[in-house]
């Protein structure tokens, strides 16, 4: 994909916050401090679009970045962080179910792990959930250039038996210090997405509709 433009656009805790538009969205979820926002940045050719931080639990939102004026990159709390209280993890957990369940406008979710360790049990429940109500994922497994070339198999073979993969599920070894995966998630995201149109094109689209049903209205009233 060719990206022209990205920015980042609201921190969501509920549905009220979510945008409208309409758009697709592709979100992430993964364990606190896996690299999910230096994923994303790495993506859209930003250095720091998304807040990366060493302190993991940073995100508490649902922080949504719009791409192209056509999508949106949704960034998930991560999870798993000790540190955060029993109330807020539950919180949390709500809010994404929810979104899980119920967001129209969700074509897929990038679980994120990270290569270099087997998935916790976090990472195996949340895999298990998304199976479990049959939303599309693609497993993407971080810091690919911190385990040497000759263990990516290894690794790759240890995530996916743990967690229990499913055949059909697309799987990506990726580094945010240079492109590798890169260019093979973009073709999955894409494929999910579908054709893609603008706020622009959705606007003038339904003004153009509006237009047209305008006489059509008229014409039922008179009769």
């Amino acid at each position: 994909m060719n990206v022209t433009s990205s920015e980042f656009k609201i921190s969501a805790v509920g549905p009220a916050q979510y945008p409208q538009d309409g758009l697709p969205e592709i979100a992430l979820a993964g364990r606190s401090n896996v690299g999910k926002s230096s994923l994303i940045n790495r993506m859209l050719r930003r250095k720091n679009l998304a807040r990366t931080s060493s302190v993991p639990g940073k995100t508490q939102h649902m922080n949504y970045y719009l791409v192209n004026q056509s999508f949106f990159f949704v960034d998930f709390p991560g999870y798993g962080f000790a540190k955060v209280s029993k109330q807020q993890r539950e919180v949390w957990g709500q809010m994404i179910e929810r979104y899980m369940l119920e967001r129209e406008t969700l074509k897929l979710v990038l679980m994120v792990v990270d290569l270099r360790h087997p998935p916790s049990k976090d990472d195996i429940m949340m895999y298990e959930w998304l199976t479990h109500y049959d939303r599309p994922i693609c497993v993407v497994t971080t810091k690919a250039d911190k385990v040497p070339k000759t263990r990516w198999p290894k690794h790759a073979k240890i995530i996916k038996q743990d967690l229990g993969m499913r055949p059909g599920d697309p799987f990506v070894m990726f580094s945010s210090e240079n492109d590798m995966g890169k260019e093979e998630l973009w073709t999955i995201v894409e494929s999910y997405l579908g054709e893609l149109k603008t706020l622009d094109e959705r606007a003038a689209e339904a003004e153009t509709n509006a237009e047209a049903e305008g006489p059509a209205a008229e014409e039922e009233t008179a009769e």
